[in-house]
């Protein structure tokens, strides 16, 4: 049986990168798979005949580019931090119907994947936890779910297309929060420069009639303007784009490796990698 989505729906949000993830899939097999993508539009009813169509277009091609390399980096970083802690926690922040954390597996570390209580009712019935993995309901602003997290064996998190959506002060005040509870941990995230967060919430900010863009969270050089934030903090970031990978694949045109370097350089859309220093 097929589970309906239904236009305008929370469920509906979560659908599209999904979409997103699958044209990856489909457009740069060498780059980049997920099949759990691939799997889950196959269970689901849904009207996908505009995303078919926009995904013609070259910017819907660049764009699928753009959430593969994300993600990709993203789960680079996650394996780097398994490597000297194998049965770390790892935790997808707003994680929607993303399985990163699942296609990290090394068979010892702890999954959990955190969004809000609709979200996470809809992953039960697509995506229910396997061994060793959790999905839980909550407010990421609220570090109530901190209590939730087993890091004793250390803990990596990451989240994925999520902190353009809080203000400067949100995200301040949760890296602070985790530095608390997660010494040693590490927490990654993709993140850009104002002029493209304008133009990532053109359409969401009108939804939301809110006018005051610069409150929400942007970056241009993460090591100095979050590294101020606080002592305990050591903070790298790489171009999302072109700092994990070349691009030199022959599913990627030269014209999106120009692209891919205006968005490093220009944009400054980056993957930020926070240490939480270790108290020992």
């Amino acid at each position: 049986m097929k589970y309906k989505i239904e236009k305008n729906t929370v469920q509906e949000t979560l659908i599209l990168p999904l979409y997103s993830r699958k044209l990856c899939t489909e457009l740069y097999p060498n780059l980049y798979r997920d099949e759990t993508a691939v799997h889950l539009i196959d269970q689901i009813d849904y009207d996908f005949s505009e995303a078919e169509k926009n995904s013609r277009s070259l910017m819907q091609r660049f764009g699928a580019l753009e959430v593969a390399m994300r993600q990709n980096d993203l789960a680079f970083e996650v394996r780097a931090y398994l490597k000297p802690h194998p049965c770390a926690a790892v935790v997808n922040l707003g994680c929607g119907l993303d399985n990163t954390g699942r296609a990290c597996d090394n068979g010892r570390c702890k999954i959990y994947n955190l969004d809000f209580p609709d979200v996470i009712a809809l992953r039960q019935q697509l995506l229910p936890a396997g061994k060793r993995e959790r999905n839980i309901p909550c407010d990421l602003k609220d570090p109530a779910w901190f209590d939730r997290i087993d890091a004793t064996g250390g803990a990596v998190f990451f989240a994925s297309g999520v902190f353009y959506y809080f203000l400067t002060e949100q995200v301040k005040a949760l890296v602070q929060g985790m530095a608390d509870a997660f010494p040693g941990g590490v927490l990654v995230f993709d993140a850009a420069n104002r002029t493209a967060v304008k133009m990532i919430a053109k359409t969401w900010l009108r939804t939301a009639k809110i006018k005051d863009v610069g409150a929400y969270f942007a970056v241009s050089d993460a090591s100095k303007e979050i590294g101020e934030w606080d002592g305990r903090l050591q903070v790298s970031s790489r171009g999302y784009m072109l700092g994990y990978s070349d691009l030199k694949d022959p599913s990627v045109s030269g014209f999106f490796r120009f692209l891919a370097k205006v968005g490093d350089n220009g944009m400054k859309m980056q993957i930020v990698k926070i240490g939480f220093e270790d108290r020992q």
